[in-house]
């Protein structure tokens, strides 16, 4: 079969199965072109730089080969081919081309879509080792929720903005790709694009720029990320919280700890800066000491009143990993607010006869605040809490929770309240 009849028989079966099939045949019989037409339209990566490609209205021309097509296809990659030029030159390959082979095979290519149900995945799963595509990704947090075990020493803390992920990959020759998260080519950005090109041969190698472009809003930002057209997406500012080769990108993990990254990243964009380009504000604490957990909680108590969507936590040394990892943990802003246990609930169910929620009141920046706090105590705190409750009655207990909310009498309360700890009393003494 010709490749663009093999693409039209992999589109024609919805079955995964049969998909798998068909391009596991192509792997057996050694299909060079067919492989390497897959790894151009499915990378993330290979970008060609055009808008819009021509379909073949008539059946004519005598036929592309495949060498012919690769030489253009190159210098759209290099960029060495762009504007008008590379519109003459596509043009002059459709009109070579049949109409089945330009349609069904060079035309989705260089649209980055065959339409026809498989992805990096299904080819990886069945076709040998060298026909294997790169999978995008980058790096993901954990939920610190999971990990509490992991918020110790030294860190690296900044906000967590309600944006869009970016990823920027900047050459020397200044051409510069912009992907989602998911690898997904990112076309509308145009100003920041354009001050990267400006800056671009200061770089030696290609270099890739992780963060978050945000918005006016949210809502805002979204409508402009994929629009086709009428794009206005000018006030977009892109914070930038991390930097890595390109080539330890695509091999999924940079060696270079967290912190010099992180140096490099600031005396770069300092030496050049980028309009609508910055780099994220930090702090580092010291979360085995009072004073970092101090830091900690200001930090908490500053992203709840700027209204950002949480914090991020990140290891100092830890390498950049294309996956989802420990070493970046994303905490959503809560507040912690100290008060007075006047009352302890018993406990229901399989905590019957022990502990099952403190009753506490106070003040704090003027509110009274009334809540029940039933969460955050292992087994053995809600014995000795109960064994001991008569001493409990009157000491001040530190809540964790998202935010202080109203009740319809006045007063207040807690969303999510969470126990952290006793006020006052020694590390490890018992109650």
């Amino acid at each position: 079969m010709k490749n663009y009849e093999i693409i039209q028989a992999i589109a024609s079966d919805a079955s995964r199965l049969a998909k798998e099939a068909i391009i596991k045949t192509e792997s057996d019989r050694g299909n060079e072109e067919f492989f390497q037409g897959c790894r151009l339209a499915i990378d993330n990566m290979i970008t060609f730089g055009v808008k819009s490609v021509p379909e073949k209205k008539v059946d004519t021309g005598e036929g592309l080969t495949w060498e012919e097509f690769v030489t253009v296809a190159r210098q759209l990659v290099e960029r060495s081919l762009t504007g008008n030029a590379a519109r003459d030159e596509i043009t002059k390959l459709m009109n070579k081309a049949t109409k089945a082979e330009w349609n069904g095979w060079f035309r989705p290519i260089l649209q980055k879509d065959f339409k026809a149900g498989f992805s990096e995945k299904i080819v990886n799963k069945v076709a040998a080792e060298q026909y294997r595509i790169p999978v995008f990704g980058c790096q993901l947090a954990e939920d610190s929720a999971n990990y509490e075990r992991l918020l110790t020493g030294r860190k690296r803390l900044e906000v967590k903005l309600d944006g869009v992920r970016v990823l920027t990959i900047v050459y020397p020759n200044g051409r510069v790709d912009q992907f989602s998260r998911n690898g997904k080519e990112l076309t509308n950005f145009t100003k920041i694009r354009e001050g990267f090109q400006a800056v671009a041969k200061t770089l030696s190698v290609p270099t890739v720029f992780d963060g978050e472009v945000v918005s006016k809003s949210f809502q805002d930002l979204m409508r402009q990320v994929h629009r086709k057209s009428n794009v206005q997406a000018d006030d977009s500012e892109l914070y930038l919280f991390d930097a890595l080769l390109l080539s330890d990108f695509q091999a999924g993990r940079c060696e270079i700890a967290q912190t010099k990254r992180c140096a490099w990243l600031e005396d770069w964009l300092i030496a050049n800066p980028v309009p609508n380009v910055h780099t994220m504000d930090s702090a580092i604490v010291d979360l085995d000491t009072e004073e970092g957990q101090r830091l900690f909680g200001m930090y908490n108590r500053s992203a709840v009143k700027n209204g950002f969507e949480g914090i991020m936590i990140k290891d100092l040394e830890a390498p950049y990993e294309c996956k989802r990892t420990r070493s970046w943990l994303k905490s959503k802003p809560f507040i912690e607010v100290t008060l007075e246990v006047e009352d302890v609930e018993a406990g229901t169910g399989r905590n019957e006869n022990r502990m099952g929620a403190l009753v506490c009141r106070g003040q704090d920046d003027g509110k009274t605040i009334q809540v029940n706090v039933g969460s955050g105590f292992s087994d053995s705190d809600r014995d000795s809490i109960w064994s001991g409750r008569d001493s409990i009655i009157g000491q001040l207990v530190e809540i964790r929770a998202d935010a202080i909310t109203q009740n319809q009498d006045g007063t207040f309360s807690l969303r999510f309240p969470r126990f952290k700890t006793f006020r006052g009393f020694e590390i490890g003494e018992k109650i």
